[in-house]
């Protein structure tokens, strides 16, 4: 099969590229891996458009995506894994521990000068994957990373630690939110969704949600989580638009609770509104988190989701040379879940 790859040519443009022969060489403890899939992140179009809000440049020719599932196809000196080896790939150099301080923004996968997942052979370290998941296909391994592993440490690593019967509220039906969804539903807490659509509402209860809001029904939505709350407020929020929700995040969060922001879906970026007397007055907590996790968190991830028997949320699956149709159906967050490219 052809060597190619997708590569960032200009601000906003994708070139699928033929790279010829031979196939790149695993060197020490390294793999080389036959890509199936790789899922697109809100994070892609920042650096597919070199959007300013993403702190490191794009290099020229860089191969976006940070989320890849795939097989072995050639182990190189010492590695420990095996050709045929089904494996999801770690996009940073983050293997363990808890402290975000170890994260290095520069060493993410699809972005800066790191070459990421959409192309059909990557070299990997070999320290810098896990075993895929038996239960899931490539197409599902895939989107465990990044999306997944933020929504896992937004509610077992952030400011509030999820315990059985908490409430969590939830906003929209994109990647993070759903396996947010998903994974506060099977610890035990109740969920508050919002979305802009019933047809997203309904796809968020099956996921686990117990009360719906339709934002653009009820504008003031987080009075209406105060409301099903008892008036008490959730526990942790999990925050995916950023500045247009922050102040009604942070209303909607119960004393001592947290807002953990991760995203930046909001179109005005800017904050225009005074949070800090809830916050003090309310023992609050806004913490921000990028990164997605360590190799570990995704390991831990992986371990829960087997146990609960989940299935993660696919919104649209594309093929290789359609990724660039993948990228525009990311933009228009039309179906709840991810988008995948199948390799």
């Amino acid at each position: 099969m052809a060597n190619q790859a997708w590569q960032v040519i200009f601000p906003g443009e994708l070139q699928l590229v033929d790279l010829g022969e031979p196939l790149p060489k695993p060197g020490k403890k390294q793999i080389l891996i036959r890509l199936h899939a790789a899922a697109l992140n809100y994070k892609d179009r920042l650096v597919v458009n070199h959007d300013p809000h993403y702190p490191i440049a794009t290099k020229p020719r860089l191969v976006p995506c940070i989320d890849g599932a795939g097989m072995v196809e050639e182990s190189g000196p010492g590695s420990a894994w095996k050709k045929g080896d089904r494996v999801v790939l770690h996009g940073t150099s983050w293997i363990s521990g808890n402290d975000a301080r170890d994260f290095e923004l520069a060493s993410c996968a699809g972005a800066g000068s790191v070459d990421g997942t959409l192309r059909r052979y990557a070299v990997w370290d070999d320290d810098r994957v896990i075993a895929a998941p038996t239960g899931l296909s490539m197409e599902e391994a895939c989107t465990l990373f990044c999306a997944g592993v933020t929504a896992y440490r937004a509610l077992f690593d952030g400011p509030v630690k999820l315990e059985p019967g908490m409430a969590v509220l939830v906003q929209g039906t994109g990647g993070v939110s759903c396996y947010a969804i998903q994974i506060a539903s099977a610890a035990g807490a109740t969920v508050v969704a919002t979305s802009s659509s019933d047809e997203k509402l309904s796809v968020a209860k099956s996921l686990g949600a117990k009360h719906l809001i339709n934002y653009r029904k009820t504008p003031d939505w987080g009075a209406e989580v105060l409301k099903v709350t008892g008036g008490k407020g959730v526990d942790i929020v999990v925050d995916v638009v950023g500045a247009g929700s922050i102040e009604p995040s942070i209303k909607a969060t119960r004393y001592g609770g947290a807002v953990v922001s991760v995203g930046l879906l909001s179109e005005d970026p800017s904050m225009k509104v005074d949070i800090m007397s809830d916050v003090l007055f309310g023992a609050k907590t806004l913490q921000g988190q990028l990164g997605a996790g360590s190799r570990d968190h995704l390991a831990e991830l992986v371990r829960f989701m087997e146990k609960h028997q989940l299935h993660p949320q696919i919104a649209q699956t594309f093929d290789f040379d359609e990724a660039d149709k993948a990228l525009q159906a990311l933009v228009e967050l039309a179906a709840p879940g991810k988008v995948v490219v199948r390799i």
